[in-house]
């Protein structure tokens, strides 16, 4: 489990100073590299509840590990069910160390369940509303796009455009 917490490092006078940030399991400051002045207390008080909101931290740890195009690609690969190692690694032309980390952080996160049989591992996606979850992605995704595509043929036919049509 990742906890995150904000403190601030009190200055002579009871004043607010340097900001530290513990976001690590074995909870080691880390020094914010800005020396921006602190935001205002109101302000400073909610984004830290919704920073360190155990909810809102898990949620973007998702998101995180689903943040990689190789990830997706795994997923998408599994969503027809569940595949070897080896035939991952063959269908995405991964070395093996590159299939792993990326099996590994997905397993890591509940994602992805293995299992082994003889000296193969086998994975499949663990609960299949990620597929569903991939499947609206590519719904936003296409969506948006066919948006700016009517919204570049709008902008070619306003009179006066000096484009070029193909």
């Amino acid at each position: 489990m990742l906890y995150i917490f904000k403190s601030y490092k009190l200055r002579r006078g009871g004043e607010r100073g340097a900001l530290l940030v513990y976001a690590s399991k074995n909870m080691s400051p880390r020094r914010n590299a800005t020396a921006t002045p602190p935001p205002s207390p109101a302000a400073d008080l909610s984004a830290v509840r919704v920073r360190s909101d155990p909810v809102y931290v898990v949620k973007a740890q998702l998101f995180r590990v689903l943040g990689h195009p190789i990830r997706i690609r795994i997923l998408e690969i599994l969503s027809s069910g569940e595949r070897t190692v080896g035939d991952l690694q063959a269908e995405l032309d991964l070395d093996s160390s590159g299939t792993s980390q990326h099996l590994t952080a997905l397993r890591q996160h509940g994602v992805l369940e293995s299992r082994r049989a003889g000296t193969s591992v086998y994975y499949r996606i663990r609960d299949p509303r990620v597929t569903q979850l991939l499947a609206v992605a590519k719904q936003i995704l296409t969506s948006a796009l066919s948006d700016s595509h009517a919204l570049l043929n709008d902008l070619a036919d306003e009179p006066g455009s000096h484009s070029r049509r193909r």
